[in-house]
This record gives C-alpha cells, sequence and structure tokens, in this order.
C-alpha cells in the first residue's frame, strides 16, 4: 500500500530546501521498499502556486481534504510568507499531525511559522538562528540546538543552508533506507565524497 508524504505549497515556496527530500521519496532507487511512499502536494486550495524559484505547482489537494490519518508525514518549506505571519493554517496542521503522532518536517521559514504557533516551546529544535525562532515568539531558545537539523519527538526542524540534512532526518523518520544506504546516501550529497556513488550503486546491483 502506497502512503502519502504531504508535502504544502505555498507562493514563494523555496523549492530547492525540499528537493532532495522530495526527489528521493519518489525516486524508489535504494529503498528499503521501493514504491511505499508518494509525495502529495497540499495547497490552502487547489489553485495553482508559484515558487520561489518561478516554478508553477498546482495542489494535488487543498488543505482541509488532508488528515493525520492518511499521511505518513506533512513537510513545510521555507517562504518569504512565513515571515509575515502568512500560512497560519498549515502550523495549525503541523499541530494536529504532531498531536496525532504523525511526523512533521519544517525547514528555514517554516520554523518560524511553527514558533509562532508554540510548537518549539518544548521540543529541541533548530533554524537559521535562536535569535529568528524567539522573534517569531519561541520560549524554548534553552531547547536550541546549534546544528543542521535536528529532530524531537516527531518534530524535524532545519536551517534553511542545510536541505540535505533535512533529508536525512526525513528519510530516517520514514525508515526509507537501511543505515548503510543512508550513511552512503549522505557521503555522496552531504560529504560530495564520491565513494558514496559507488556504494549505492553497489546497493543497488
Amino acid at each position: 500500500m502506497v502512503r502519502h508524504v504531504h508535502m504544502a505549497v505555498y507562493d514563494d515556496l523555496a523549492d530547492w530546501e525540499v528537493g532532495y527530500a522530495t526527489a528521493h521519496i519518489n525516486n524508489g532507487e535504494w529503498q528499503r521498499e521501493p514504491g511505499r511512499f508518494k509525495v502529495v502536494t497540499v495547497g490552502a486550495t487547489r489553485d495553482a502556486v508559484t515558487s520561489m524559484g518561478g516554478l508553477r505547482i498546482t495542489p494535488d489537494i487543498a488543505l482541509d481534504e488532508l488528515t493525520p490519518a492518511g499521511s505518513a508525514m506533512l513537510i513545510l518549506p521555507g517562504a518569504g510568507t512565513w515571515l509575515t505571519g502568512g500560512n497560519a493554517p498549515f502550523a495549525k496542521a503541523a499541530r494536529a499531525f504532531l498531536e496525532a503522532g504523525v511526523p512533521v518536517a519544517a525547514i528555514c521559514g517554516a520554523t518560524g511559522g511553527l514558533a509562532a504557533a508554540g510548537l518549539l516551546d518544548d521540543r529541541r529544535h533548530t533554524s537559521n538562528a535562536r535569535e529568528f525562532t524567539e522573534a517569531f515568539g519561541s520560549t524554548g531558545g534553552d531547547l536550541y540546538c546549534d546544528a543542521p537539523a535536528v529532530t524531537d519527538r516527531g518534530l524535524i526542524t532545519a536551517s534553511g543552508t542545510a536541505p540535505v540534512d533535512f533529508a536525512r532526518e526525513v528519510f530516517t523518520a520514514l525508515d526509507l533506507y537501511t543505515p548503510g544506504v543512508l550513511a552512503s546516501w549522505y557521503k555522496l550529497y552531504g560529504r560530495n565524497d564520491p565513494a558514496g556513488f559507488y556504494e549505492l550503486m553497489g546497493a543497488a546491483a
């Protein structure tokens, strides 16, 4: 049975921040169970949105069609609109997912939106900077971690400059790869070590 990984889409979304995660979720190569997951986009409505990179995206579903029970994870990309208080309905959805025990992954500006919703107050987390989340009202500063990406109790957070580390945390939460394959994947994409490529080719043989 194919499980859906839902990715929020809204105007000005930072498409590069989630590219590693979505591409490799949809690409069954090297996975434990190829084809087990499919990325499904969710917008505030089904109206098309335009990413920061100028890509026009028509959401597969609207936010009012999304439920935690029908999802393996909710991914929240960054966007300039988070900085002005936009996308609050997606932060509300994130709370519902976490309360239902379904993972949420937020990167860059989306971490600010979750901070504004109080979702970082009692979880270890990271972002672009501690001051960034505090500017959105987070009271969990003592739980801020100076790391590219952090997972705590189902919530993945990452800096906008760490899309590969973000993807690695997403893959771990989904149990997408064996530990050995994941280590090789990160060796290639995270450390730019060509040895990881040959290891992955060997795993696919």
